[in-house]
């Protein structure tokens, strides 16, 4: 269900149910979750792309499996959905950088799965975003969290109760996505060599950094940042940058 493979320090998933529109399933997922944790240990993995076969990047659950949890227990949707956040938590906390190379529909779950990566390269028509899950009667619960973290709970109502499908150029405008391509993937691969030249220790401090931040009041946020940068001057990495900048090398 899922293909990855390794270019130049920058793994690649990709998500591989074309006839399903590469549509999510606890299979899937577990596979995902397995394949994140690989990556995670992985050294030289520096940067990690996020994408899908075919003309779709992932359509949310696949009808087959929207049927199934319409007659599961409550306890069954508890441990679904636990499984599926563990995921998404998993991408938004990954210390590397992430990204959603989006070539077609990210609707629904799938619109979730590109809102936790870090960075998201849509194609300007041929990519599709939004939360259809108002007009079938569920709740875009976990998926919405990640979302009014990216364009703040104004545009997340109007795209959550609304249930309306916009274009990739449209959610550049809104802030959602952050580069447009005509190729998504080989920009992604080049936005990653650009990560993947900065500091490995400088971008998993960053990442640990907003995170946190984000949840804490200024005055917390403030005395979180003072011990950050405390630890982030005792690392490998600045010391070797330091001298490299004071002797005006690259």
């Amino acid at each position: 269900m899922i293909k990855s493979e390794l270019k130049n320090n920058t793994a690649i998933i990709t998500l591989n149910r074309p006839e399903k529109r590469n549509a999510l399933h606890p299979f899937l997922v577990e596979q995902l979750k397995n394949k994140l944790g690989e990556f995670e240990k992985d050294d030289s993995v520096k940067s990690l792309i996020i994408t899908g076969e075919g003309n779709t990047f992932c359509s949310g659950a696949d009808l087959e499996y929207l049927r199934q949890i319409s007659n599961n227990t409550s306890v069954e949707n508890y441990k679904d959905s636990k499984s599926l956040a563990d995921l998404f938590l998993m991408i938004y906390n990954f210390p590397k950088p992430t990204i959603a190379a989006v070539n077609g529909s990210a609707i629904a779950g799938g619109c979730g799965l590109a809102s936790v990566c870090d960075f998201i390269i849509a194609h300007p028509e041929k990519s599709k975003f939004g939360y259809s899950e108002v007009k079938i009667g569920f709740i875009p619960a976990i998926v919405s969290i990640f979302l009014i973290k990216k364009v703040g709970e104004g545009l997340a109502k109007q795209l959550l109760l609304e249930g309306e499908i916009i274009s990739g150029k449209r959610a550049y405008e809104i802030g959602f996505v952050n580069y447009l391509a005509e190729d998504v993937l080989d920009e992604s691969l080049k936005l990653a060599e650009k990560l993947n030249g900065n500091s490995v220790e400088s971008i998993r401090l960053i990442k640990q950094m907003i995170n946190t931040i984000s949840n804490l009041s200024v005055q917390e946020a403030v005395n979180h940042c003072i011990g950050l940068n405390t630890i982030s001057r005792s690392t490998t990495d600045f010391k070797k940058g330091i001298d490299s900048f004071l002797n005006k090398d690259k």
